[in-house]
Protein backbone atom coordinates (compact mmCIF):
# COMPACT_ATOMS: atom_id res chain seq x y z
CA UNK A 1 0.00 0.00 0.00
CA UNK A 2 0.97 3.42 -0.32
CA UNK A 3 0.14 5.66 2.62
CA UNK A 4 0.66 9.14 2.91
CA UNK A 5 0.55 11.32 6.81
CA UNK A 6 0.58 14.88 6.48
CA UNK A 7 0.54 17.30 9.69
CA UNK A 8 0.36 21.01 9.16
CA UNK A 9 3.74 21.81 11.39
CA UNK A 10 7.28 20.95 11.74
CA UNK A 11 6.50 20.34 15.17
CA UNK A 12 3.95 17.96 14.70
CA UNK A 13 5.98 15.88 12.00
CA UNK A 14 9.38 15.36 14.11
CA UNK A 15 7.49 12.62 16.48
CA UNK A 16 6.63 10.64 13.34
CA UNK A 17 10.52 10.57 12.49
CA UNK A 18 11.35 9.03 15.68
CA UNK A 19 9.13 5.77 14.41
CA UNK A 20 10.55 5.84 10.97
CA UNK A 21 13.66 6.50 9.15
CA UNK A 22 13.42 8.14 5.43
CA UNK A 23 15.08 6.74 2.53
CA UNK A 24 14.61 9.38 0.23
CA UNK A 25 12.94 12.86 -0.01
CA UNK A 26 10.52 14.39 -2.77
CA UNK A 27 9.42 17.69 -3.20
CA UNK A 28 5.68 17.59 -4.32
CA UNK A 29 4.29 20.85 -4.37
CA UNK A 30 5.54 23.63 -2.30
CA UNK A 31 6.32 20.55 0.76
CA UNK A 32 9.14 17.75 0.67
CA UNK A 33 7.64 14.62 1.44
CA UNK A 34 10.14 12.06 3.45
CA UNK A 35 9.51 8.44 2.11
CA UNK A 36 9.70 5.79 4.40
CA UNK A 37 9.09 1.86 4.16
CA UNK A 38 7.36 0.33 6.49
CA UNK A 39 6.11 -3.00 6.74
CA UNK A 40 6.02 -3.18 3.10
CA UNK A 41 3.84 -0.33 2.75
CA UNK A 42 5.31 3.04 1.19
CA UNK A 43 4.70 5.82 3.47
CA UNK A 44 4.77 9.46 2.40
CA UNK A 45 5.24 11.77 5.57
CA UNK A 46 4.77 15.84 4.70
CA UNK A 47 3.90 19.01 6.11
CA UNK A 48 0.93 20.20 4.58
CA UNK A 49 1.59 23.67 5.55
CA UNK A 50 -1.19 26.05 7.60
CA UNK A 51 -4.33 27.05 5.82
CA UNK A 52 -6.68 25.99 3.71
CA UNK A 53 -5.00 26.82 0.25
CA UNK A 54 -1.82 24.82 1.75
CA UNK A 55 -3.20 22.36 2.49
CA UNK A 56 -4.97 21.88 -0.94
CA UNK A 57 -2.16 22.66 -2.97
CA UNK A 58 0.16 20.18 -1.36
CA UNK A 59 -1.96 17.18 -1.13
CA UNK A 60 -3.45 17.63 -4.75
CA UNK A 61 0.44 17.80 -5.83
CA UNK A 62 0.79 14.68 -3.98
CA UNK A 63 -2.07 12.70 -5.12
CA UNK A 64 -1.43 13.97 -9.11
CA UNK A 65 1.98 11.95 -9.05
CA UNK A 66 1.73 9.19 -6.52
CA UNK A 67 -1.16 6.73 -6.55
CA UNK A 68 -1.90 6.70 -2.57
CA UNK A 69 -4.20 4.47 -1.04
CA UNK A 70 -4.89 6.57 2.22
CA UNK A 71 -4.49 9.18 3.49
CA UNK A 72 -3.83 10.13 7.04
CA UNK A 73 -4.34 13.67 8.54
CA UNK A 74 -3.45 14.92 12.04
CA UNK A 75 -2.42 17.97 13.67
CA UNK A 76 -4.26 20.09 16.22
CA UNK A 77 -7.29 21.79 16.80
CA UNK A 78 -9.79 23.92 19.35
CA UNK A 79 -12.42 22.31 21.41
CA UNK A 80 -15.90 24.25 20.05
CA UNK A 81 -17.91 21.45 22.45
CA UNK A 82 -17.82 21.89 26.85
CA UNK A 83 -17.35 17.96 26.76
CA UNK A 84 -14.52 18.00 24.73
CA UNK A 85 -10.88 19.33 26.61
CA UNK A 86 -7.04 19.55 25.97
CA UNK A 87 -5.89 16.39 25.04
CA UNK A 88 -8.89 14.89 24.07
CA UNK A 89 -8.88 13.35 20.10
CA UNK A 90 -11.14 14.20 17.69
CA UNK A 91 -11.68 11.79 14.54
CA UNK A 92 -13.66 13.78 12.40
CA UNK A 93 -16.98 11.63 10.64
CA UNK A 94 -17.49 15.06 8.54
CA UNK A 95 -15.92 18.28 7.30
CA UNK A 96 -17.66 22.16 6.32
CA UNK A 97 -15.80 25.31 6.13
CA UNK A 98 -16.97 27.70 9.02
CA UNK A 99 -15.88 30.48 6.75
CA UNK A 100 -17.93 29.71 3.37
CA UNK A 101 -21.37 31.86 4.09
CA UNK A 102 -22.72 31.12 0.06
CA UNK A 103 -26.48 30.53 0.99
CA UNK A 104 -27.47 33.49 -0.86
CA UNK A 105 -25.87 32.32 -4.16
CA UNK A 106 -28.19 29.09 -4.28
CA UNK A 107 -29.55 26.17 -2.59
CA UNK A 108 -26.62 25.82 -0.38
CA UNK A 109 -26.47 25.85 3.07
CA UNK A 110 -24.49 27.55 5.49
CA UNK A 111 -20.51 26.09 5.83
CA UNK A 112 -20.70 24.91 1.89
CA UNK A 113 -18.75 25.81 -1.43
CA UNK A 114 -21.07 26.30 -4.16
CA UNK A 115 -20.90 23.40 -6.60
CA UNK A 116 -19.88 20.72 -3.73
CA UNK A 117 -21.00 19.02 -1.06
CA UNK A 118 -22.92 20.09 1.70
CA UNK A 119 -20.40 18.27 3.94
CA UNK A 120 -17.16 16.09 3.02
CA UNK A 121 -18.49 13.03 5.24
CA UNK A 122 -16.05 10.34 5.65
CA UNK A 123 -16.66 7.15 5.88
CA UNK A 124 -14.76 4.69 4.31
CA UNK A 125 -13.76 0.99 5.61
CA UNK A 126 -10.26 2.48 6.20
CA UNK A 127 -11.35 4.97 8.48
CA UNK A 128 -14.03 2.45 9.91
CA UNK A 129 -10.71 -0.01 10.72
CA UNK A 130 -8.50 2.79 12.42
CA UNK A 131 -11.37 3.74 14.89
CA UNK A 132 -11.85 -0.12 15.92
CA UNK A 133 -8.22 -0.21 16.20
CA UNK A 134 -8.65 3.16 18.11
CA UNK A 135 -11.66 1.08 20.45
CA UNK A 136 -9.53 -1.57 20.86
CA UNK A 137 -6.24 -0.19 22.28
CA UNK A 138 -8.72 1.64 24.63
CA UNK A 139 -8.47 5.04 23.17
CA UNK A 140 -10.90 7.30 23.89
CA UNK A 141 -11.92 9.32 21.33
CA UNK A 142 -15.10 11.26 20.26
CA UNK A 143 -16.47 11.25 16.84
CA UNK A 144 -18.45 14.51 14.61
CA UNK A 145 -18.50 17.28 12.95
CA UNK A 146 -15.28 19.31 12.31
CA UNK A 147 -15.18 22.49 10.87
CA UNK A 148 -12.30 24.68 9.26
CA UNK A 149 -11.39 27.98 8.28
CA UNK A 150 -8.75 30.05 7.73
CA UNK A 151 -8.00 31.41 11.04
CA UNK A 152 -6.80 30.75 14.12
CA UNK A 153 -9.80 31.47 16.53
CA UNK A 154 -8.31 32.86 19.62
CA UNK A 155 -11.49 34.82 21.46
CA UNK A 156 -15.01 33.91 22.83
CA UNK A 157 -15.99 36.25 20.27
CA UNK A 158 -15.27 33.90 17.18
CA UNK A 159 -15.66 30.56 19.07
CA UNK A 160 -19.70 31.40 19.53
CA UNK A 161 -19.78 32.46 15.93
CA UNK A 162 -19.07 29.26 15.05
CA UNK A 163 -20.74 27.42 17.20
CA UNK A 164 -23.72 29.57 16.35
CA UNK A 165 -23.76 28.31 13.04
CA UNK A 166 -22.91 24.88 13.57
CA UNK A 167 -24.25 24.19 17.14
CA UNK A 168 -23.08 20.69 16.37
CA UNK A 169 -19.32 20.85 15.53
CA UNK A 170 -16.48 19.43 17.84
CA UNK A 171 -13.66 21.25 16.91
CA UNK A 172 -12.64 23.69 14.67
CA UNK A 173 -9.22 23.91 12.62
CA UNK A 174 -7.39 25.02 9.38
CA UNK A 175 -7.12 22.25 7.25
CA UNK A 176 -9.23 19.57 7.51
CA UNK A 177 -11.70 20.68 5.13
CA UNK A 178 -9.30 21.20 2.12
CA UNK A 179 -8.00 17.72 2.49
CA UNK A 180 -11.49 16.19 2.00
CA UNK A 181 -12.31 18.43 -0.69
CA UNK A 182 -9.28 17.17 -2.32
CA UNK A 183 -9.69 13.53 -1.21
CA UNK A 184 -13.03 13.98 -2.25
CA UNK A 185 -12.03 15.09 -5.85
CA UNK A 186 -9.72 12.45 -6.23
CA UNK A 187 -11.40 9.83 -4.80
CA UNK A 188 -8.94 9.01 -1.97
CA UNK A 189 -10.08 7.77 1.61
CA UNK A 190 -9.24 10.08 4.47
CA UNK A 191 -8.77 9.21 7.67
CA UNK A 192 -8.42 12.54 9.69
CA UNK A 193 -7.72 12.70 13.78
CA UNK A 194 -6.86 15.62 15.84
CA UNK A 195 -6.00 16.30 19.21
CA UNK A 196 -7.90 19.23 20.94
CA UNK A 197 -4.46 21.64 22.34
CA UNK A 198 -6.28 24.31 23.23
CA UNK A 199 -9.79 25.85 24.28
CA UNK A 200 -10.35 27.95 21.29
CA UNK A 201 -11.33 31.03 23.00
CA UNK A 202 -9.21 33.80 24.97
CA UNK A 203 -6.40 31.27 26.19
CA UNK A 204 -5.94 29.49 22.95
CA UNK A 205 -2.39 31.77 22.45
CA UNK A 206 -0.98 31.43 25.66
CA UNK A 207 -1.97 27.40 25.56
CA UNK A 208 -0.97 26.60 21.95
CA UNK A 209 2.49 26.30 22.14
CA UNK A 210 2.49 24.45 24.91
CA UNK A 211 -0.12 21.71 24.05
CA UNK A 212 0.28 21.66 20.51
CA UNK A 213 3.87 19.19 20.74
CA UNK A 214 2.22 16.54 23.25
CA UNK A 215 -1.06 16.23 21.44
CA UNK A 216 0.92 15.92 18.36
CA UNK A 217 3.35 13.11 20.42
CA UNK A 218 0.00 11.49 20.61
CA UNK A 219 -1.52 11.55 17.72
CA UNK A 220 1.92 10.82 16.20
CA UNK A 221 2.44 6.97 18.28
CA UNK A 222 -1.08 6.11 17.59
CA UNK A 223 -0.52 6.80 13.93
CA UNK A 224 2.30 5.43 13.85
CA UNK A 225 1.70 2.07 15.31
CA UNK A 226 -0.70 1.50 13.15
CA UNK A 227 0.70 1.95 9.91
CA UNK A 228 3.52 -0.33 11.32
CA UNK A 229 0.49 -3.27 11.36
CA UNK A 230 -1.18 -2.52 8.44
CA UNK A 231 -0.62 -4.76 5.32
Amino acid sequence: MKIAIIVPMAEEAEFYRNHFHAEKKEMFGSTEFEHFSVNGNDVYLGLSGIGKVQAAMNLASLLSNVDIDVIFMTGSAGTLHKDIHQEDLVLPNAFMYYDAHNTAAGDYVEGQIPQQPAQFVLDSPERAAFAEYLKKQNVAFSEGLVVTGDSFVASTKQKNEIKENFPDALACEMEGAAFAQVAHAFNKPLVAMRAISDNGDGSASEDFDVFVKKVGAKAAKLISDYVEKMN
